[in-house]
Formats: structure tokens, sequence, C-alpha cells
């Protein structure tokens, strides 16, 4: 078995949340080791869902465990390449987080249930209706494959409450950049140094 890949929360307001996802074409080890490696640091993070586009990959995946309970793997599930054919039941309110979003919460109105095509890490393909909690982490994660975010789907109370914390993120993102470039740099004129 190929060991599970390691990855990092992508944090907003990176780019990569917000660019289009492509379909998974091959169903391999690699892309099980994907699946291991996103879990793995789902579980890591005390998440219950996991997009692609918060490890920084583009492919158009979701791993969860409605329980977030690494202990209960029968719980956990991938879903590759998924579409939403329907949402269907009563829209409730229901408070969310997010894990590229640490700090922000907000209540979002979803519908109850859904009904998911989409291909196991296998490749095994699959059409099922979801309700309740399970139904809301796949819509939540599902967007993120659509370049939606938490902050696009927050009523205006919420975003006014949560003001801080995302002004706080883009700081941290623009300081992250800013230091990022300052290492480029120098390691451009250390370069020229070493080849002068």
């Amino acid at each position: 078995m190929t060991e599970p890949k390691t990855f990092d929360v992508v944090l907003f307001p990176d780019p990569v949340l917000r660019k289009e996802t492509e379909d998974v074409v091959a169903f391999d080890d690699d892309l099980r080791a994907t699946v291991a490696g996103m879990l793995e640091r789902m579980f890591e993070s005390h998440g219950v869902g996991l997009a692609a586009p918060q490890v920084g990959l583009t492919q158009r995946l979701f791993v969860l465990n409605d329980e977030g309970d690494r202990e209960k793997p029968e719980r956990n599930m991938a879903i590759i390449n998924p579409t939403i054919k329907k949402t269907f039941g009563k829209k409730t309110k229901h408070e969310e987080g997010c894990l590229s979003l640490p700090g922000v919460d907000a209540e979002i109105t979803r519908p109850d249930g859904c009904l998911v095509h989409g291909f196991d890490e296998h490749g095994n393909e699959f059409e099922k209706e979801f309700t309740g909690f399970l139904s809301r982490i796949i819509q939540h994660e599902y967007d993120h494959l659509q370049g939606v975010l938490l902050v696009d789907r927050m009523t205006p109370a919420d975003k006014m409450r949560n003001r801080d914390a995302v002004e706080e993120l883009k700081d941290q993102y623009r300081q992250f950049k800013a230091a990022q470039a300052r290492e480029a740099a120098a390691e451009a004129e250390s370069n020229g140094e070493a080849k002068a």
C-alpha cells in the first residue's frame, strides 16, 4: 500500500481556493494516497470534511467523516468527481465552520438532502441520497470544488460579526506573501553573487 501524502490546510484568501477544479482521471494508488493524506489532515485539524482545494489541489474530490472520529474508519468517505444532481427537503439554518477559515463561523441555510452522483477512490460509481448533517457536509465540500466559500454564503449579519477574523486572515496572507517575496529576492541575490 502507498503511504498517505502529507498536506497542510490552505487558508483564506489563497487564490487556489477559488480555482476551477478538474475531474480526476486516474483511480490509482496515487489517488488513494491523496485520499488517505486528506483524511489524515482532516482528523489532525479536527474537521469533518476536507476538499482538495483546501490542500492546494485542483482535483474534484473531497473526503469526510461525519463524526470526525479517526477511530471510526467505517464513517470515512471519499467522493470523487461529484455532481449534486438535486437538493430536496426543508431548508434549514445551521452553524458551519471551515478549516480554511479558522475562527470564522456562520449560520448557513441549506436544503436537508441532496442526491449525489460520483465515484469512490477505487473508481466505483454511485448515486445516493444523503440527508441531515451528512448532506450539509457534502454541500459545504461541494461548494469548495466550485470555488464557493463560507464567506460567500454568509448573511450580512454574519459578515459583520466575522469581519475582524476575516481581515486578520487577509493580513496574515499578505504578510506570508511578502515574506515569500523577500526570501525569493534574497535567494536570487545570493545566486547572482554565487555566479559572479
